[in-house]
């Protein structure tokens, strides 16, 4: 299946207003698409329909609510006359035990980020069986590994993925001319950490390797036109997946420094985050305590189907290498 040009679409795109969401539009419409921009930040959205001009429309809305996910489909139907390509990016999360966090924090995380994306999904399906098209949800490599103090985002990761996978399979069966990709972005310079509800007693941060938003962006506008099942960003996090497969008991011992690799060294700057209200939209970046890579070479050659079978076998035998040397014979290996 192969979709209309970039520059002749019309994309949804939630969470717009910071991180992945924000870089996925400025790109879009950089390459001449339209845009229609979803968020609960209205001031940050407002900047940024100015910015961007005719080619650019805004929705004030939580993607928890089936109604105002409606109301972002009426809105590029009354502007654009429909959509091309729906892309799910919003998303927050909570760091801390699991054990710790209320029962309110573990619902809210929920519904933002699983009901967001099964909202936006099955309410783009619907115009886009009749227009064909591509729907394209950004999950996490959290979709196939728990992160310890961040469990209802591994949790709910892995429920997108879940969901992602079955309504794809449903649309094949009925023969749908829809498109379904799922993103599973590594680490990724946002300001998440910053924005996300904090247990901890120290400041949050992502585990290295730490890849920039625009790689996912150019994942996720790649994909708009060409579509894959799914697409990792970041060779680290794809290394970490495999390695996970071959030797799951070793990774579950990985816990306290996995943990130790989520804590900055300073005090919690803004502990409630943007969880329950917006906070710090109109972002982009982060500000990582640790190198961020420029681009993810596996990545640009998994986009491309001669290259990416390279790429696999080279991460392939890096895993191998890191596990040739692992204890034998504990269970769980």
């Amino acid at each position: 299946m192969k979709h209309k040009p970039l520059r002749e679409q019309v994309l949804v795109i939630t969470g717009a207003s910071s991180g992945i969401g924000l870089a996925t539009a400025r790109m879009a419409v950089q390459r001449g698409a339209r845009v229609v921009l979803a968020a609960r930040s209205e001031d940050a959205l407002t900047k940024l329909a100015d910015e961007f001009g005719p080619r650019a429309v805004s929705v004030v809305a939580d993607v928890g609510r089936r109604e105002d996910v409606q109301a972002i489909a009426d809105k590029a139907v009354a502007t654009f006359g429909g959509f091309d390509t729906w892309v799910n990016v919003a998303g927050l999360t909570v760091y801390g035990p699991l054990r710790e966090i209320s029962q309110e924090d573990h619902e809210r995380l929920i519904r933002t980020n699983f009901w967001g994306t099964v909202n936006g999904s099955l309410i783009a399906a619907e115009h886009l069986r009749q227009r064909g098209g591509a729907l394209i949800n950004v999950g996490s490599i959290a979709s196939d590994l728990a992160f310890p103090f961040q469990g209802l985002y591994a949790a709910s990761k892995h429920a997108v993925k879940g969901f992602t996978d079955t309504l794809r399979m449903e649309l094949i069966a009925e023969g749908a001319p829809v498109s379904v990709t799922l993103i599973k972005p590594a680490s990724i310079d946002t300001p998440l950490p910053s924005r996300a509800r904090n247990y901890m007693d120290r400041e949050p941060t992502l585990p290295p390797p730490i890849y920039p938003p625009s790689e996912v962006a150019n994942a996720i506008l790649h994909a708009a036109v060409h579509p894959q099942r799914d697409i990792f960003v970041g060779g680290g996090g794809k290394l970490f997946v495999m390695s996970k497969e071959f030797a799951p008991g070793a990774y579950d011992e990985l816990a306290p420094a996995i943990i130790a690799l989520q804590k900055r060294s300073q005090p919690p700057r803004k502990p409630n985050g943007a969880l329950h209200a917006p906070q710090e939209a109109g972002r982009e970046r982060g500000d990582p305590p640790v190198y961020v890579q420029r681009t993810s070479a596996y990545t640009r050659a998994s986009l491309h189907p001669l290259a990416s079978a390279g790429a696999v076998l080279g991460l392939g035998a890096a895993a191998a290498l890191l596990l040739a040397g692992r204890p034998r014979g504990r269970r769980g290996f």
